[in-house]
């Protein structure tokens, strides 16, 4: 989706390299707390994880919005899926 972000409304290039760092440090923190998981790690390291994934995620989610709300609601959704979204 963020393609046809930019496409549409080229001076929030800037904005969306930041929103897609914040979902690069997500799917690092994810990551992280998957392979604790994976080796059944103690209550102490995953609830460090889990600290550090709702801290960002509340700080990217308030910037999206604060950013693109009012953007998003300009695309048109009736379009085909991919034409809006990109690939899934």
């Amino acid at each position: 989706m963020f393609s046809a972000v930019a496409a549409a409304y080229p001076h929030l290039r800037e904005t969306l390299r930041y929103l897609e760092q914040d979902h690069a440090m997500i799917a690092h923190l994810l990551g992280g707390l998957q392979q604790a998981v994976d080796r059944c790690a103690g209550p102490a390291e995953l609830d460090r994880h889990l600290d550090g994934i709702p801290a960002i995620t509340e700080s990217h989610f308030g910037y999206e919005e604060r950013q693109l709300l009012a953007v998003l609601d300009t695309l048109d959704l009736r379009a085909e899926v991919r034409s809006v979204f990109g690939p899934l």
